[in-house]
């Protein structure tokens, strides 16, 4: 496996005090490391984020994703323009990325997600990455944190976003994967061993609002959510600053309000600048 380029970057820009469009030039060498967490179809918040970040001249020196942030953190880090992403974005239907295929584990694969990686970044190896890349997946049979850095991606996002139940477990180096939202939704841990000094983390479900349970399918997804939840208010106090986009009014699995997704997700991201400003102005820790 290569070594990773720690690369500084020299010359970020911010807002100035009392000011929304004049940007003052920010000398920052700290290497950022973005975590995105998982959220069904609400991740295309993540979008939003990215541009956010783009907007104000924040590019991340290492990427972490679990489930659907692993899709959007695979995109990214392969340089898919955030413009193609929303295009991609459009296409992510149920329908579209789900494909019965009963078996003794699940009801569907999750196969179409792997070939709209494909088709946007091809047979590519995570270790190729422009942006160093984490995935995130849990082995269903040991219950491991699986941290995903070499071999191939789309069977990486594939493995990260298999809901337990829902889709086929995928199988990479003999073992079982499945969702890395189970071990680790908002994939904080990962960046610091990989260079970051400074880690921005964006959780989708900070605002999560339960219901009361209409079937069988809502009772298994409140339970997932429930654990999940309670995992993430301790795994993210390793990070420096949280996105949290509000997205509790959002369904879990509908497209149709892309716009309005990125849109919140550009709406925290530009909240969270000041903080993210503080946090990159501190001295690195000797």
């Amino acid at each position: 496996m290569r070594n990773d380029s720690l690369r500084a970057v020299n010359v970020k820009r911010f807002p100035q005090s009392g000011t929304n469009e004049s940007m003052a030039a920010f000398p920052v060498k700290k290497r950022i490391g973005l975590a995105l967490s998982g959220g069904a179809t609400r991740g295309l918040a993540h979008i939003g984020v990215l541009k956010a970040l783009e907007d104000h001249h924040i590019k991340p020196d290492f990427l972490s994703g679990s489930s659907i942030g692993a899709f959007a953190a695979a995109l990214y880090a392969f340089g898919v323009p955030v413009k193609e992403m929303r295009r991609v974005g459009q296409n992510m239907t149920p329908l579209k990325v789900t494909k019965l295929k009963l078996s003794r584990y699940a009801l569907f694969s999750n196969e179409e997600l792997g070939k709209l990686i494909l088709a946007e970044i091809g047979k590519a190896r995570i270790e190729d990455a422009k942006i160093p890349l984490a995935i995130i997946a849990t082995d269903i049979g040991t219950g491991e944190k699986i941290v995903l850095r070499r071999g191939e991606v789309a069977p990486a996002v594939m493995a990260s976003s298999a809901t337990p139940g829902i889709y086929t477990p995928i199988h990479i180096d003999g073992r079982m994967l499945m969702d890395g939202g189970i071990v680790e939704d908002v994939p904080v841990s990962p960046l610091r061993s990989m260079g970051a000094e400074s880690v921005i983390a964006v959780n989708l479900s900070a605002e999560r609002k339960y219901k009361t349970p209409d079937d069988i399918i809502d009772l298994l997804f409140n339970a997932f959510d429930i654990a999940i939840d309670e995992n993430t208010k301790v795994q993210v106090r390793d990070a420096d600053v949280i996105i949290e986009p509000r997205l509790s009014d959002f369904p879990r699995m509908d497209t149709s309000q892309i716009d309005a997704l990125i849109a919140e997700g550009y709406r925290a991201a530009k909240e969270s600048l000041g903080r993210i400003r503080t946090v990159l102005a501190r001295p690195s820790s000797s």
